[in-house]
């Protein structure tokens, strides 16, 4: 196994069935040479530094009926709630305080964020913090209303394909969401100039090794500057309430992979490693992450956005945390990195 992952390292790439036989070893030695080359060569570019990204969670309403999702129309037992302007500038303003670069504003697909409030929300925090970068996660909308924000002054987007495979996008999504949309709106993305964000999720019921590599497959050629993929974590009202969770130990192997394949990429730790275990994040960035995104949303709407069971919502997951964070990241022997932390070209 240390030679396929050395051809890795060199090449950036392997074949399907090296791929195959490198995503199903579940070997412990495997594993800790897998992290520390995808360490040695995230540090290559940029160093031991991690990007710290204040997220701003701005509603929990959303129209899609996503099968794994907590905050699904569908879902009765979801708290709604909406964000108003002064609460998200005031997010900011924390976030600011604290030392973020970034601020994340992200939603369920809500109709009441249209683009004239998106765009004179984006307006005035480009304004008020000219040295920060700002990111959307809004899910799919047409190519007028990306590029809109775009000129209002965004710079990110996420959008996580989530499966790349026809066949498994059917099975957790309903029939009037189509992976060809998807896929539509992740290029239109990148021709808008934002720096682009996709993803999948890790151990999604149904999901085969082969899925994983379709959506490695599809990473290549789409080339973001932003990879997100974290565990699927079940949520107790949904279709999906009593499937099996994705794993810290697969999920960490891919993280490693995608480091390698793609040295550049901006990487997260996500919140839902951290939350299936509690030093998930840690260990992301010793498999390759380069960052972490940090709730400053307000404290209830915090509680009410439940994607999943047992979302990380306290200690250092909060605002009043990030102190902490930084203690919990310099001890593992990285740097938070008081900037924007744009992709490196």
């Amino acid at each position: 196994m240390v030679e396929l992952i050395q051809k890795l390292y060199d090449t950036g790439n392997l074949s399907d069935e090296e791929l195959k036989t490198l995503i199903a070893d579940e070997n412990e030695d495997t594993a800790a040479y897998l992290a520390s080359r995808a360490d040695e060569i995230r540090r290559k570019y940029y160093g031991n530094k991690v990007f710290l990204r204040g997220l701003i969670e701005i509603s929990s309403y959303c129209k899609n009926d996503c099968f794994y999702c907590g905050i699904r129309r569908s879902c009765k037992s979801a708290e709604r709630y909406r964000l108003d302007r002064q609460q998200i500038l005031d997010c900011a303003e924390i976030g600011y305080k604290l030392g973020l670069r970034t601020f994340v504003m992200q939603g369920g697909e809500d109709a009441f964020f249209n683009d004239d409030f998106m765009c004179g929300i984006i307006s005035q925090l480009r304004t008020k913090y000219p040295d920060c970068a700002i990111t959307l996660s809004l899910g799919e909308r047409s190519l007028e209303s990306y590029e809109k924000m775009k000129g209002a002054g965004a710079d990110r987007y996420l959008l996580r394909h989530e499966t790349a495979s026809e066949e498994l996008y059917k099975k957790i999504h309903p029939e009037e969401m189509r992976l060809d949309n998807r896929i539509k709106c992740l290029y239109n993305l990148k021709r808008t100039g934002y720096q682009t964000g996709s993803g999948f999720m890790v151990g999604v019921p149904n999901q085969t090794i082969d899925h994983i590599i379709e959506d490695i497959r599809f990473l290549q050629e789409l080339q973001p500057q932003m990879i997100g993929i974290g565990p699927f974590i079940p949520h107790w009202d949904t279709p999906f309430r009593n499937e099996k969770g994705g794993t810290l130990e697969l999920t960490l192997r891919l993280l490693g992979i995608l480091r390698l394949m793609f040295p550049k990429v901006l990487l997260p730790a996500t919140t839902a490693l951290g939350s299936i275990s509690e030093n998930g994040r840690i260990l992301g960035l010793k498999t390759g992450c380069n960052v972490i995104m940090p709730n400053i949303s307000p404290e209830d709407a915090r509680k009410k956005y439940n994607l999943y069971d047992n979302k990380l919502i306290s200690g250092s997951e909060t605002a009043e945390g990030i102190s902490l964070l930084r203690q919990e990241i310099e001890a593992a022997g990285y740097t938070v990195a008081d900037e924007r932390g744009d992709y490196v070209n």
